[in-house]
């Protein structure tokens, strides 16, 4: 795989699954840049706050997490205006295949859903469906 995106941003409060996605992801080389949020508040702030940096092109969220949970990220995501959404592909990554949540997530519009382990191939999938 090569690297095509300027910026990855993974939001979950595990710390042992956000370094192995980050080690799988610097692994493959498919972004210039990754950055780690325990917190999704703190993740939306910093991305689509007043901070002037640009949009990341690809976050991945867990559902549940302390706090602002992956659905309330979700939410305020969807409340961003149009351009400024299309800007970022937005995916949940989560342990949860429990149909409620599926069926939640479905609600939102070009939200990816992928289930942990984050993987090559997943990545593969992904990048092939939202990036070429």
């Amino acid at each position: 795989m090569s690297a095509n995106l300027n910026h990855i941003v993974l939001v979950d409060d595990n710390e042992t699954t956000s370094f192995l996605n980050n080690r799988l992801l610097g692994r493959l080389a498919v972004a210039d840049q990754v950055s780690t949020f325990s917190r999704a508040d703190e993740a939306f702030e910093k991305l689509w706050g007043d901070t002037g940096s640009p949009a990341p092109d690809l976050v991945f969220v867990d559902l549940k997490m302390p706090g602002i949970s992956g659905f309330e990220f979700l939410e305020l995501y969807n409340a961003l205006p149009q351009p400024v959404q299309d800007k970022t592909v937005m995916a949940v990554l989560t342990t949860s295949m429990h149909g409620a949540d599926t069926a939640r997530v479905a609600q939102y519009p070009n939200v990816e859903y992928l289930t942990k382990p984050l993987t090559e191939e997943k990545m593969r999938k992904l990048l092939e469906k939202r990036f070429q």
